[in-house]
């Protein structure tokens, strides 16, 4: 506290003057202000501190409550880590030791190669199978190719199969496979040489001349009256005019052909010539039915009966009879049928190839005999 410094002279005197102890009025007032105002600060420090103090406590109290929240967490994790720990001891106190895992490595060590040699004779006995079914399914074709020449005459089809049995014999690369795939190409050779007859567009044609014979006129066209006859030559006032009426009548029945070197037949009725026509119809049919199966004799015997038909009571002058028959003619001198090879050889060569690899299959897996037991042995314990 620094105060002013008086001159030692002035002090004296002060000293020496009497001291009133009353304070005036305005001095006690201005101190009663001060200590109110100084008890008022001292109040309001008071109050801060007391609430900064509760906040304190209530601060503390919350920090408190969460580490012993955290604490009561940290004890259950320390007691399930605790439980892990003995589960875990337990398991480990139940393992194997390290003999019997090594026994058990060994096991299955030895169990794989088992395995393995399981799978690979599998897939041996899988793939002979294959083979088999894939040979058998060879075997079927060329049946197929013998039954469709024997029955049908077809090439193309026969030619198809075999080709496709002898591509299943070049798939098993087998040496033992020579011999039969030797006939199969002969057999192959045989049916390119022969040539197919074309009896769809044979049955085509036969087909469309059925459907002309409807329209195929009788002998000789009929005699239609234009007016030219001899009543138009005479007067009305003459003498011959009942003549002419009269052979005008006649005219109608009686034709007079000035081209007596023709080959003049009578004329058709209607009931006979709808006759004709249905014999004609049935001759084509049947020549139809014999170039779809492949018979020559009836085919050439049904053409040779519609020709007969054709030239027995059609004009052969006529242009639609003249073709017709010359197609006719046409259509019997092409093949119905032809000389099929004979697939029996290779047949049977297929056949004995699968009868000698089953027997080579058969061999290959018996099991090989033991040996005979050491009496000596049997008999120790």
């Amino acid at each position: 506290m620094s105060e002013t410094a008086l001159p030692k002279d002035d002090v004296r005197p002060v000293l020496d003057a009497p001291v009133d102890e009353t304070p005036p009025p305005a001095a006690v007032q201005r101190q009663g202000n001060g200590l109110a105002i100084v008890a008022l600060l001292i109040g309001a420090v008071g109050v801060a501190v007391g609430g900064w103090g509760v906040w304190q406590v209530r601060h503390l109290q919350a920090t408190t409550q969460q580490q012993l929240s955290r604490v009561q967490a940290l004890s259950d994790e320390a007691q399930s880590l605790k439980l892990s720990e003995q589960r875990l001891s337990a398991r480990l106190e139940q393992l194997p030791g390290v003999d019997e895992l090594e026994e058990r490595r060994r096991l299955v060590t030895q169990l794989q190669g088992d395995q393995q040699r399981l799978n690979q004779r599998l897939e041996t006995v899988l793939g002979a199978s294959r083979k088999d079914w894939r040979l058998a399914e060879a075997e079927h074709l060329l049946r197929l190719a013998s039954l469709r020449l024997s029955a049908l005459q077809d090439i193309s089809s026969a030619q198809a199969l075999v080709q496709g049995a002898d591509e299943i014999l070049r798939e098993q690369n087998d040496p033992g496979s020579f011999a039969a795939r030797e006939q199969v190409a002969k057999t192959l050779v045989a049916l390119r040489s022969t040539d197919q007859p074309d009896r769809t567009g044979l049955f085509l044609r036969l087909g469309a001349l059925r459907d002309q014979v409807i329209s195929l006129t009788e002998l000789a066209p009929e005699y239609k009256d234009r007016g030219d006859s001899l009543l138009g030559l005479t007067a009305d006032g003459d003498g011959a005019s009942r003549w002419a009426q009269w052979w005008d009548q006649i005219s109608r029945y009686i034709r007079i052909d000035f081209n007596a070197d023709k080959n003049v037949r009578p004329l058709l009725a209607g009931q006979s010539l709808s006759q004709v026509r249905l014999a004609l119809s049935l001759a084509l049919e049947q020549a139809q039915w014999a170039a779809l199966n492949g018979q020559a004799a009836v085919y050439t015997q049904a053409l040779d009966e519609a020709r007969d038909v054709l030239q027995g009571n059609f004009n052969p002058d006529n242009p639609q009879s003249k073709v017709m028959l010359e197609q006719v003619v046409e259509l019997s001198k092409q093949p119905v049928s032809v000389i099929t090879p004979d697939l029996t050889g290779t047949l049977s060569a297929v056949q004995g190839y699968l009868e000698r690899r089953n027997v080579n299959a058969e061999d290959s897996i018996k099991p090989m005999a033991k040996p005979a037991a050491n009496p000596a042995q049997e008999a120790t314990p």
